[in-house]
């Protein structure tokens, strides 16, 4: 191999290797980190946002949970909500065919979306009781974990009805795509 050839393999071979670097380091300070402290985005939850419940007509035995972010950052809304009715043990499963492409991210003032299903609509769900309150707790970026405070929404005054059929959905950035499931 001519000195010029080499010369020119070893340019090609550096520039490369130097804009691998480059994308590798973009790629790894844009991705969502909410442990950074000079982050601008952090992990949703209680204290960063609003979250309200709403008893749904449609699909029957559901509720939708509107989570608005009402921080000055924005926020990521990591995997589905843990939920806790009453004074519940457990959190209720996911719905895995809900699981987006991607985090949800909310920037100041917008909202994300998942819809509970309550019971089971044809009354085989067993444990069925009605509850008066609930927390909604959020996971970070492992999903493994609960971050932050909870959030308290209000449920209508005479309750809701749920049973051992109870499930969530991950959390979405649509309305039409929480409540398809």
């Amino acid at each position: 191999m001519s000195t010029a050839r080499k010369s020119r393999t070893r340019l090609l071979t550096a520039t490369a290797t130097g804009a691998l670097a480059v994308l590798s380091l973009t790629a790894f300070t844009n991705a969502p980190d909410a442990h950074s402290e000079g982050s601008k985005a952090v992990t949703c939850q209680g204290s960063n946002t609003k979250t309200v419940a709403a008893p749904l007509n449609r699909p029957v035995n559901h509720m939708l949970l509107t989570v608005t972010n009402t921080g000055s950052r924005t926020c990521y809304l990591y995997t589905y909500p843990a939920v806790r009715f009453g004074e519940a043990q457990s959190v209720p499963p996911a719905i895995e065919e809900s699981r987006p492409q991607a985090v949800v991210t909310l920037k100041p003032g917008e909202s994300g979306y998942t819809s509970v299903n309550l019971s089971a609509t044809d009354g085989s769900g067993s444990h069925g009781r009605t509850e008066k309150s609930l927390a909604v707790y959020f996971h970070g970026p492992s999903g493994n974990e609960s971050v932050g405070t909870a959030a308290h929404p209000a449920l209508p005054a005479k309750g809701v009805y749920i049973d051992d059929s109870l499930k969530v959905t991950y959390w979405q950035q649509s309305l039409d795509d929480a409540i398809q499931w």
